[in-house]
């Protein structure tokens, strides 16, 4: 496993595990636990998920120290206000069974998150968040609240895969010191990632997975990432991404695959974002 370290001095895995979309108890448990027991030590959850008591309990349960575990949430935006992020990341704590959050984000770059970062700003100074990063952030939300607050964003959790490569967006996080963290880096499987010619022509050179190759690529980008699976040799696969080097043709070889756009989710529809108002955690 590799680290970067965030503006603050505090030391982040490179690869992780995500839980989005397993919202049943035990099946986000038993998930969980095979990431520890695979190795993952960054578990990535969120209030929306619905899942943070069964990761609180699954960190319980494996008997790992708490600080070997890294563990992020986030704020829905239901919840954005300067209280109600102090408040949410109250609850959070509670279901997580934990004194601390190694990191909360913002869910959303939308409401009352100005408020909201205030929020967490004070749950930060507090101890009770060891750093604190948005989600979804382009880069023009990004750079403002990079010049607005004193404490900037640490990170920034948007999709990013060989499709939907974000260039301005990373070049924006390198320009600030904001460390960028990819969801969704295999596309949610979109546009045959797993069995691209591309991605599998380099994963032979290096006996190595398409999937692997993404997520070696990313790596290389000086990205965090946070695969989720719930087979647990899959969960093998992509923590087996640290014993090879992608060259500098290959990495230009996947640039140019970039459609630069995303095929999951339009953060610029006005519908999309309304839906979003509509839903309370």
């Amino acid at each position: 496993m590799t680290y970067l370290k965030l503006y603050n001095g505090v030391q982040i895995p490179q690869l992780g595990f995500g839980v989005y979309q397993i919202p049943e108890y035990e099946q986000a448990k038993q998930a969980v636990l095979a990431a520890f027991r695979t190795g993952y030590r960054l578990i990535d959850t969120a209030q929306a998920y619905g899942n943070e008591r069964a990761v609180g309990d699954a960190l319980r349960e494996s008997g790992l120290p708490r600080e070997e575990v890294f563990l992020t949430s986030k704020v829905w935006l239901s919840d954005f206000s300067y209280d109600g992020a102090i408040r949410a990341t109250k609850e959070t704590l509670s279901r997580l069974g934990v004194d601390y959050v190694d990191m909360m984000l913002l869910h959303q770059p939308m409401g009352d998150y100005i408020n909201a970062w205030k929020g967490l700003e004070e749950m930060y100074r507090a101890g009770k968040i060891r750093a604190i990063g948005m989600a979804n952030c382009y880069p023009l939300v990004l750079a403002d609240l990079c010049e607005t607050f004193a404490i900037k964003p640490m990170v920034n959790q948007v999709e990013m895969h060989p499709f939907f490569q974000q260039t301005l967006n990373l070049q924006t996080m390198q320009h600030y010191g904001v460390i960028p963290q990819a969801w969704a880096p295999f596309n949610e499987g979109k546009r045959n990632l797993f069995g691209d010619p591309t991605l599998t022509e380099i994963g032979r050179k290096y006996g190595k997975s398409a999937a692997q190759v993404a997520l070696r690529w990313n790596l290389q980008r000086g990205v965090v990432v946070i695969p989720k699976t719930v087979h647990e040799d899959r969960m093998k696969q992509n923590i087996d991404v640290f014993d090879f080097s992608l060259s500098e043709e290959d990495m230009a070889k996947i640039a140019a695959m970039d459609i630069g756009h995303s095929e999951i989710v339009d953060h610029f529809d006005p519908k999309w974002i309304a839906m979003l108002h509509t839903i309370s955690v």
